[in-house]
Parts: C-alpha cells; structure tokens; sequence
C-alpha cells in the first residue's frame, strides 16, 4: 500500500507520517506533497489510491486537487484532515464525493486514536468516517425545510459579496434570468427584501448586495467561509 500525504504545513506533514506508519503497518511507501498541485502531479505519477488531504492550501486548496484526482481515478480513497467544518467546505467536499467512493472528514481537533481509526476505516475497511460535527453541518446544510441547494449557496455567497446579478451569471455561467429567479427564491427564504439601486459603472458590484448581506450571513455564512470567498473573487476578477 502506498500512501499520499498532501499538506502544506512541515509539521502537520510529519505527524500524519507517524499517525499513517502507525495505524497501517502494511503501508510500504508514504510520499508527501506539499501543495494541492503537487499532490495532483504525485498522485498522477505513483497511481495513489490512498491519500490524507488537507483542505486549506495556497494556491490550489484540497477540494480543488480531489476534484482533479477523482476525475482521473474515481476509485481513490481520500481522508480529508481539516480544521474546518463550516458549510462552505463541507458542500464543498460534498459536491466532488464521486458515488460510492469511500472517504472521510476527520477534523484535525481529533484525537491520535480517532485520526488512526479513520485511516484504517477509509484505506483498509473501505468505510466512510465523518466526524460528528461535520456530519451535523451536514444534516443542517441538507436536512433543514429552508435549505439551499449548492447553486443557491454559491449565488447566496456571491451577493453577499456585493456582485451584481450580471457578473453573478458570467462568474457561475447561468442566464441573467436564472440568477434574478434564485435571487428571488433565497430572498423569500431569507426574509429580506430587494432594494433598488444603481450599479457601479463596472457593473460588478451594487448597494444592493451590501443592504441585504447581514441579514444573510447571520443565516448562512461565519466569517471564515465569507473570508476565502472574498479571496476566491479576488483570483476571478483578476481573470476577467
């Protein structure tokens, strides 16, 4: 058994090397990367069917490089080791999961024995392990009688941002018409109402976005989802 260890923290690297040694004494090989792309490259290059990814990383984040890795071998079976369980990365993860692959989210606030476990679980037992508070975002995220649909959620972070219904259709590829009906429909869910204002000349950003946006992260975002979106946008406008 091989396995890939994609991390960008020395340290973080080094302890997932003792934990993996640990619980899989039938592991031969650990390799290690440390950036999303590389661990693309590497898994590429050594048929990895084993990997403990983290989530955050410069450059190309762990969604991203799981995205491109179960492309090309949906068969792969992926830990993700986060410190995060907010929505934005468990719809994230979600998302990408292809079906009847077998993963896990461990957060990394678990124990050495649960961080084991997990491994075992995943790469030996072809089990998915789901830590309980990922799991209750989870059912929050899909369970609740108001809940957002992933569309709904990228368009919901998108206003919140103070993008115009316009660049929200260019940025997600959807018909002005579509955005303006999701719009709608998570305003109704919201309990806010559209304000009309005029568009900033480049036609990216209005104040009606801004009027609306508390109400919405009070419902939906924390302050670290809303951050990486903000530095998501970034990358996007510098390519448009």
């Amino acid at each position: 058994m091989k396995v890939l260890i994609v991390e960008d923290d020395p340290l973080h690297r080094s302890y997932l090397h003792e934990a993996v040694s640990a619980a899989l004494p039938e592991c031969e090989t650990v390799i290690e990367a440390e950036s999303g792309t590389m661990g693309e490259h590497l898994a590429r290059d050594h048929r990895s069917a084993h990997i403990v990814m983290d989530l955050q990383m410069n450059n190309r984040n762990g969604i991203e490089a799981a995205r491109t890795i179960w492309k090309e071998r949906p068969d792969t079976r992926i830990l993700f080791w986060s410190n995060y369980s907010d929505e934005a990365y468990v719809r994230g993860v979600s998302r990408i999961v292809p079906d009847g692959a077998a993963y896990g989210y461990v957060l990394k606030s678990a124990s050495d024995e649960r961080l084991k476990l997990a491994l075992r679980s995943i790469f030996v037992e072809a089990q998915c392990v789901i830590d309980r508070e990922v799991r209750g975002m989870q059912q929050k995220s899909l369970g609740q009688t108001k809940g957002f649909s992933d569309t709904e959620y990228e368009i919901l972070v998108d206003i919140a941002l103070g993008l115009t219904d316009r660049a929200i259709a260019r940025r997600r590829n959807l018909s002005l018409r579509s955005v303006q009906n999701r719009l709608q429909q998570l305003y109704e869910k919201l309990d806010v109402y559209q304000t009309a204002t005029d568009d900033h000349e480049d036609g990216r950003f209005n104040l009606r976005a801004r009027a609306v946006t508390i109400a919405m992260l009070r419902k939906l975002l924390n302050y670290s989802a809303l951050e990486r979106a903000e530095s998501e946008l970034a990358e996007w406008l510098k390519s448009v």
